[in-house]
């Protein structure tokens, strides 16, 4: 059914609805960069971001897809742009995620792609690289449409990148856009579908196409990506909260 282009209006209709209030209404939601996605070829795109929440980070980029079909730019407006949206996207999502309740059974109609995890949440590898069915499956979408994925799998700030990413993109030399956004933490609770806080700034930023070296490395790709989505270990260090440790240990330093 989540192939069917009728079913997938219906359920980009309904979620729009629901979602809008809260990213609009009652936060506030800033885009920058749509202009780098107004002339792009609706298939072999992948767009690679960093992971805040498990569901509204995802809608939020469909609503934005949608508006720029519109010709919004930077803003969604009115959200008359759900009568037609834009649905030739696909998301990757961990499989046991959206089997949680029916609400992620409902959004997976959305167009998941579910893979199987190879790390727990604890961070214990279970199993090496992506499988090759899931691997097969997120070929196959980008041969005629644009795909979401979250190349950390996990809404754990600055943890490191899966290599499926760098197979996925030395497989089907696809047009790379890094997106980075922020606040969706702060707003919503970790599924997304509640807010903690209402009044959040709901930042999300498209940035060019990556200039990519399709033969090199695994690992040399991989790093470029995690700079572009800003999780590398050079943002993490660049980080406020390692301002707050290195002033303690000023502190620290002068008491003693």
């Amino acid at each position: 059914m989540k192939h069917t282009k009728v079913v997938r209006k219906i359920i980009y209709a309904i979620v729009g609805v629901f979602s809008y209030p809260g990213l609009v209404i009652f936060n506030h939601l800033k885009i920058t960069g749509t202009e780098h996605l107004r002339n792009l070829p609706k298939k072999n795109v992948l767009f690679v971001s960093n992971h805040q929440t498990y569901f509204m980070d995802v809608i939020t980029f469909f609503h934005i897809f949608a508006a720029v079909k519109w010709g919004k730019k930077n803003g969604l407006g009115i959200p008359y742009y759900l009568l037609n949206p834009f649905t030739r996207v696909y998301y990757v999502a961990a499989e046991e995620t959206m089997r949680g309740s029916w609400v992620s059974r409902f959004f997976t109609l959305a167009g998941a792609l579910t893979v199987k995890r190879t790390w727990r949440p604890e961070g214990k590898e279970v199993r090496k690289g992506l499988d090759p069915s899931d691997t097969r499956k997120i070929n196959r979408a980008l041969e005629n449409n644009w795909v979401i994925t979250f190349p950390q799998g996990t809404t754990t700030p600055f943890a490191p990148g899966r290599k499926g990413t760098a197979l996925i993109i030395k497989t089907n030399k696809p047009i790379v856009i890094p997106v980075v956004i922020n606040g969706f933490w702060r707003a919503f609770n970790k599924k997304g579908l509640k807010f903690k806080k209402t009044g959040s700034l709901l930042t999300v930023k498209f940035k060019e196409p990556l200039q990519i070296d399709y033969d090199a490395t695994s690992e040399a790709i991989m790093e470029k990506v995690m700079d572009s989505i800003e999780q590398s270990k050079k943002f993490l260090l660049e980080g406020p909260h390692n301002w707050v440790n290195a002033e303690m240990k000023n502190m620290v330093s002068r008491v003693s």
